[in-house]
Protein backbone atom coordinates (compact mmCIF):
# COMPACT_ATOMS: atom_id res chain seq x y z
CA UNK A 1 0.00 0.00 0.00
CA UNK A 2 3.12 2.82 0.63
CA UNK A 3 4.91 1.95 -2.39
CA UNK A 4 1.57 2.40 -4.55
CA UNK A 5 0.54 5.38 -2.94
CA UNK A 6 4.20 7.38 -3.22
CA UNK A 7 3.94 5.47 -6.91
CA UNK A 8 0.14 7.67 -7.28
CA UNK A 9 1.44 10.62 -5.73
CA UNK A 10 4.31 10.92 -7.47
CA UNK A 11 2.61 10.91 -10.73
CA UNK A 12 0.15 13.38 -9.86
CA UNK A 13 3.08 15.95 -8.67
CA UNK A 14 4.70 15.28 -12.45
CA UNK A 15 1.30 15.63 -13.88
CA UNK A 16 0.99 19.39 -12.25
CA UNK A 17 4.51 20.24 -13.67
CA UNK A 18 7.94 21.98 -11.65
CA UNK A 19 6.93 25.09 -9.85
CA UNK A 20 3.83 23.16 -8.20
CA UNK A 21 3.22 23.99 -4.15
CA UNK A 22 1.18 21.03 -2.30
CA UNK A 23 -0.22 19.78 1.38
CA UNK A 24 -1.16 16.66 1.85
CA UNK A 25 -4.67 17.99 1.58
CA UNK A 26 -4.16 17.74 -1.79
CA UNK A 27 -4.11 14.02 -1.90
CA UNK A 28 -7.03 13.44 0.41
CA UNK A 29 -8.99 11.32 -1.54
CA UNK A 30 -6.18 8.82 -1.47
CA UNK A 31 -7.57 8.15 2.57
CA UNK A 32 -5.10 7.28 4.97
CA UNK A 33 -3.79 10.47 6.09
CA UNK A 34 -0.61 8.93 8.06
CA UNK A 35 0.53 7.42 4.75
CA UNK A 36 0.20 10.69 2.82
CA UNK A 37 2.39 12.33 5.12
CA UNK A 38 4.92 9.38 5.17
CA UNK A 39 5.15 9.40 1.32
CA UNK A 40 5.60 12.92 0.81
CA UNK A 41 8.55 12.81 3.25
CA UNK A 42 10.01 9.73 1.28
CA UNK A 43 9.64 12.02 -1.99
CA UNK A 44 11.26 15.03 -0.11
CA UNK A 45 14.48 12.21 0.66
CA UNK A 46 14.59 11.09 -2.84
CA UNK A 47 14.79 15.20 -4.26
CA UNK A 48 12.00 14.90 -5.94
CA UNK A 49 10.07 17.76 -4.10
CA UNK A 50 11.37 20.05 -1.30
CA UNK A 51 9.73 21.16 1.98
CA UNK A 52 9.01 25.08 2.01
CA UNK A 53 7.58 24.87 5.04
CA UNK A 54 6.01 22.49 7.67
CA UNK A 55 3.54 20.60 5.79
CA UNK A 56 3.79 22.73 2.39
CA UNK A 57 5.98 21.64 -0.63
CA UNK A 58 6.76 22.34 -4.18
CA UNK A 59 8.08 20.20 -7.50
CA UNK A 60 11.10 22.77 -7.65
CA UNK A 61 12.06 24.67 -10.89
CA UNK A 62 15.20 24.32 -11.94
CA UNK A 63 17.70 26.67 -14.06
CA UNK A 64 20.53 25.14 -15.95
CA UNK A 65 22.66 27.60 -14.38
CA UNK A 66 21.19 29.15 -11.40
CA UNK A 67 19.68 25.26 -10.29
CA UNK A 68 16.16 25.02 -8.38
CA UNK A 69 14.45 28.72 -8.07
CA UNK A 70 12.41 29.74 -5.29
CA UNK A 71 8.84 29.37 -5.10
CA UNK A 72 6.62 31.20 -6.41
CA UNK A 73 4.49 33.00 -4.04
CA UNK A 74 0.57 32.23 -5.88
CA UNK A 75 1.49 28.88 -6.12
CA UNK A 76 2.28 28.91 -2.46
CA UNK A 77 -1.26 30.78 -1.78
CA UNK A 78 -3.21 28.73 -3.48
CA UNK A 79 -1.62 25.43 -1.99
CA UNK A 80 -2.84 27.16 1.42
CA UNK A 81 -6.18 27.71 0.27
CA UNK A 82 -6.48 24.33 -0.90
CA UNK A 83 -5.52 23.05 2.24
CA UNK A 84 -7.67 25.61 4.49
CA UNK A 85 -10.40 25.52 2.18
CA UNK A 86 -9.96 29.27 1.89
CA UNK A 87 -9.93 32.40 -0.74
CA UNK A 88 -7.00 34.19 -1.44
CA UNK A 89 -6.25 37.46 -3.61
CA UNK A 90 -3.12 39.12 -4.24
CA UNK A 91 -3.07 43.02 -2.98
CA UNK A 92 -1.12 45.65 -2.18
CA UNK A 93 2.63 46.24 -4.12
CA UNK A 94 2.34 42.56 -5.38
CA UNK A 95 -0.75 42.85 -7.27
CA UNK A 96 0.62 46.16 -8.73
CA UNK A 97 3.73 44.21 -9.74
CA UNK A 98 1.69 41.62 -11.32
CA UNK A 99 -0.72 44.21 -13.52
CA UNK A 100 2.76 45.74 -14.78
CA UNK A 101 2.15 48.66 -13.26
CA UNK A 102 5.50 48.67 -11.22
CA UNK A 103 8.60 46.63 -12.21
CA UNK A 104 9.38 46.58 -8.44
CA UNK A 105 9.47 43.45 -6.63
CA UNK A 106 8.17 43.98 -2.98
CA UNK A 107 9.93 41.58 -0.36
CA UNK A 108 7.28 41.30 1.02
CA UNK A 109 4.22 39.90 -0.76
CA UNK A 110 0.76 40.35 0.53
CA UNK A 111 -2.58 38.17 -0.21
CA UNK A 112 -5.84 39.39 1.37
CA UNK A 113 -7.97 36.12 2.55
CA UNK A 114 -11.16 35.50 4.21
CA UNK A 115 -9.29 33.26 6.65
CA UNK A 116 -6.98 33.78 9.34
CA UNK A 117 -4.04 35.86 9.31
CA UNK A 118 -0.61 34.59 9.10
CA UNK A 119 2.95 35.44 7.83
CA UNK A 120 5.09 32.65 5.71
CA UNK A 121 8.72 33.38 5.62
CA UNK A 122 11.17 31.95 2.99
CA UNK A 123 14.71 33.16 2.42
CA UNK A 124 14.46 36.79 2.15
CA UNK A 125 10.63 36.56 1.17
CA UNK A 126 7.97 37.34 3.24
CA UNK A 127 4.02 36.07 2.32
CA UNK A 128 1.26 37.33 4.60
CA UNK A 129 -2.21 36.76 4.60
CA UNK A 130 -4.19 39.65 5.72
CA UNK A 131 -7.81 38.67 7.02
CA UNK A 132 -10.13 41.05 5.17
CA UNK A 133 -14.12 41.81 4.66
CA UNK A 134 -16.64 39.80 2.84
CA UNK A 135 -17.15 42.65 0.40
CA UNK A 136 -12.94 42.75 -0.15
CA UNK A 137 -12.85 39.10 -1.22
CA UNK A 138 -15.95 39.74 -3.38
CA UNK A 139 -14.02 39.64 -6.63
CA UNK A 140 -11.03 37.08 -5.49
CA UNK A 141 -9.62 35.18 -8.20
CA UNK A 142 -10.37 37.66 -11.18
CA UNK A 143 -9.07 39.84 -13.04
CA UNK A 144 -10.55 42.49 -11.66
CA UNK A 145 -10.06 41.91 -8.27
CA UNK A 146 -6.37 42.01 -8.58
CA UNK A 147 -7.27 45.33 -10.43
CA UNK A 148 -9.44 46.66 -7.70
CA UNK A 149 -6.28 45.69 -5.14
CA UNK A 150 -3.60 47.23 -7.24
CA UNK A 151 -5.83 50.15 -7.24
CA UNK A 152 -6.14 50.27 -3.34
CA UNK A 153 -2.56 50.26 -3.24
CA UNK A 154 -1.98 53.17 -5.79
CA UNK A 155 -3.92 55.66 -4.88
CA UNK A 156 -6.14 58.20 -7.07
CA UNK A 157 -3.38 61.14 -6.08
CA UNK A 158 -0.20 58.46 -7.74
CA UNK A 159 -2.86 56.86 -10.70
CA UNK A 160 -0.44 58.25 -13.89
CA UNK A 161 -1.56 58.17 -17.56
CA UNK A 162 0.79 55.09 -18.33
CA UNK A 163 -0.80 53.11 -15.01
CA UNK A 164 -4.50 54.04 -16.59
CA UNK A 165 -3.00 52.80 -20.10
CA UNK A 166 -2.21 49.51 -18.93
CA UNK A 167 -5.29 48.79 -16.86
CA UNK A 168 -7.36 49.70 -20.24
CA UNK A 169 -5.73 47.15 -21.75
CA UNK A 170 -6.22 44.72 -18.97
CA UNK A 171 -10.19 46.20 -18.43
CA UNK A 172 -10.45 44.58 -22.36
CA UNK A 173 -10.45 40.96 -20.71
CA UNK A 174 -13.34 41.75 -18.92
CA UNK A 175 -16.87 40.96 -19.80
CA UNK A 176 -19.82 42.89 -18.11
CA UNK A 177 -21.25 40.84 -15.80
CA UNK A 178 -18.45 40.61 -13.85
CA UNK A 179 -17.79 44.82 -14.15
CA UNK A 180 -21.27 45.37 -12.80
CA UNK A 181 -20.55 43.08 -9.76
CA UNK A 182 -17.16 44.25 -9.38
CA UNK A 183 -18.94 47.97 -9.16
CA UNK A 184 -20.92 46.91 -6.19
CA UNK A 185 -17.76 46.14 -4.29
CA UNK A 186 -15.60 48.74 -5.07
CA UNK A 187 -14.57 51.79 -3.34
CA UNK A 188 -16.20 54.77 -5.15
CA UNK A 189 -13.53 56.79 -6.65
CA UNK A 190 -12.35 53.26 -7.97
CA UNK A 191 -15.72 52.73 -9.87
CA UNK A 192 -14.96 55.57 -11.26
CA UNK A 193 -12.11 55.28 -12.47
CA UNK A 194 -12.81 51.64 -14.17
CA UNK A 195 -16.19 53.42 -15.73
CA UNK A 196 -13.74 55.89 -17.19
CA UNK A 197 -11.57 53.70 -18.39
CA UNK A 198 -13.91 50.99 -19.75
CA UNK A 199 -15.69 53.52 -21.57
CA UNK A 200 -12.35 53.96 -24.07
CA UNK A 201 -11.93 50.32 -24.75
CA UNK A 202 -13.40 49.70 -28.74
Amino acid sequence: MAQQIIHIIRNRISRKGRGWCLTPAHFKDLGHEEAVRQALSRLERDGVIKRVVRGLYEYPRRHETLGALPPSPDKIAEAIARRDNIRVQPAGAYAVNLLGLSEQVPGRVVFVTDGASKKIKIGKMEIRLRRTTVKNMAMAGTGLGLMIQALKHIGRNRLDADMKKKIRGHLKKVDAKTMVKGSQVAPVWIRHVLDELKKGIR
